[in-house]
């Protein structure tokens, strides 16, 4: 008998397009906030409380060794994160007409929590749109308009297409680590963001999935709070759109980075409404040097 053929390390490599584009270089670029005690979140949800149960030196080992460790407290809506189809209904019903409360089955939702949420891995596109009005930021409480989303898109020369994740950016993430809180909230100054109409543009264009740099997504009046949140309604119930919440994207627009690969991967949380979530633009550097070239 003869032995096992002789493969070196390279013939054993299978051409991936993928993997070739990562080993040109990549550069990745974090859109998730930092979870921390006490920062700004929505009053709807129970608040991120972190703690060790166990510190270094309550318990050594033999040999020396030690651990730590963790318990977390906190909503599935705090830090950044997306919604669930479970999370809204409208007039009792759910996406799909689903009747919400039979949906509920012993306190989970098995057929649209956020264990349904498949991993992302698809064109991103951010709407930079303070930039396109020639602003920093815009105001407290503007509704960005359906216009304002087509400036932008025409300005940066990137149309949003069927299956895309679109973030839009107002400007007001800036805000999130203001010595008040309260600031970020926005409850009496109201915060940027698309409304109804913004929302069934979105919609028209078959995104995958939305995210803004605010609280709630969407345009929230002074002194209306969460009262009403038209854009909810239509994306995630009638359209089936997902929605990511509190997104940081103040260092992908100073790079005006506004087309890259979208990554994201909620937890799978058995029939919970949403998920906290760390989601990622991934740019070629590669593109990025024949495009300065």
């Amino acid at each position: 008998m003869t032995g096992p053929a002789s493969i070196t390390p390279t013939q054993t490599r299978t051409p991936d397009p993928l993997l070739a584009a990562v080993t040109r270089g990549v550069r990745v670029l974090d859109l998730g906030r930092r979870l921390y005690i006490g920062m700004p979140q929505s009053p709807n949800h129970p608040a991120y409380w972190h703690t060790l149960p166990r510190r270094h030196g309550d318990r050594t080992r033999a040999d020396g060794g030690s651990a730590a460790n963790d318990m977390l407290v906190m909503g599935t809506h705090v830090g950044t994160h997306i919604d669930a189809f479970a999370h809204v209904s409208h007039n009792g019903k759910l996406f799909g007409g689903a009747d919400a409360q039979e949906a509920n089955q012993n306190g989970v939702y098995p057929d649209h929590g956020a264990h349904t949420i498949a991993p992302m891995v698809r064109r991103g596109v951010l709407l930079d749109v303070p930039a396109a009005l020639g602003a920093e930021v815009c105001e407290p409480g503007y509704e960005i308009t359906v216009a304002d989303l087509e400036a932008t898109e025409q300005r940066q020369g990137t149309p949003v297409g069927s299956g895309d994740v679109v973030l839009v950016r107002s400007g007001w993430g800036r805000q999130f680590d203001a010595p008040d809180r309260d600031t970020y909230i926005g409850h009496d100054s109201g915060v940027p963001g698309i409304g109804e109409a913004g929302a069934q543009w979105l919609a028209a264009r078959q995104v995958h999935a939305a995210g803004a740099d605010t609280i709630a997504f969407e345009h929230l009046a002074p002194g209306a709070g969460h009262a009403s949140l038209p854009a909810h309604r239509v994306l995630l119930v009638e359209a089936g759109i997902y929605i990511i919440e509190t997104l940081d994207l103040e260092e992908i627009a100073a790079q005006q980075v506004h087309e890259f690969t979208f990554v994201l991967s909620p937890l799978p949380l058995f029939g919970a409404t949403g998920s906290p979530v760390r989601p990622l633009a991934v740019v070629g550097t590669a593109q990025e040097d024949e495009d300065r070239g």
